[in-house]
């Protein structure tokens, strides 16, 4: 898994670094919240591991752009701290978006174990948002249910979720298929 690291201690970064390289992982390095958030902006990554305390941009506010980035698949953010772990602390990275928090000294046993969690989280955020592109239609008149278990046609459903317009034609086969009936019929 690629991971984007944001620390900017130099022995702090190479630690890490050489922590999550040893349990086979591929690492981007950043030493601040700015070229970090640069970072993930030109190329997104789906975990990142980021210091609280950093110049220019904090880990919190990094965290947040992450999450009011638009179109990216879900990113797992765990946040680094030499800061206590009091409820306060916690609740500030929970408001943040931050997904998992640790202290540091850096203990490679627990990121090891967190960085399971977040392959697991990640692989079912992935399975729900394949669930979420399967839409479920009828096979005999083709209306599509939506979240409130309602069925609409296929041209309501779609101007709802995408705002896309329709304008209705013929297809030549069902232009055919009607001129045959309606001469069976005369």
């Amino acid at each position: 898994m690629k991971i984007l690291i944001a620390e900017d201690d130099a022995v702090a970064s190479q630690v890490l670094q050489l922590n999550l390289e040893h349990l086979g992982h591929e690492v981007v390095v950043t030493r601040t919240g700015t070229e970090a958030w640069k970072t993930f902006d030109r190329a997104p990554v789906r975990l990142v591991v980021s210091d609280w305390m950093m110049p220019g941009m904090d880990g919190l506010e990094f965290c947040h752009r992450v999450r009011a980035r638009p179109n990216i698949p879900y990113t797992y953010f765990i946040l680094l701290t030499a800061l206590g772990t009091n409820a306060e602390n916690y609740d500030l990275a929970t408001k943040a978006g931050i997904d998992d928090f640790l202290t540091k000294p850096l203990d490679a046993i627990a990121i090891g174990m967190r960085l399971r969690v977040a392959d697991r989280i990640l692989w079912f955020t992935r399975e729900v948002h394949q669930l979420k592109q399967l839409i479920p239609i009828c096979a005999y008149c083709h209306k599509v249910r939506d979240e409130q278990n309602y069925w609409e046609r296929v041209e309501t459903y779609i101007k709802q979720q995408t705002g896309s317009e329709f304008s209705h034609g013929i297809c030549p086969e069902c232009f055919e298929a009607e001129m045959a009936k309606l001469k069976c019929a005369s």
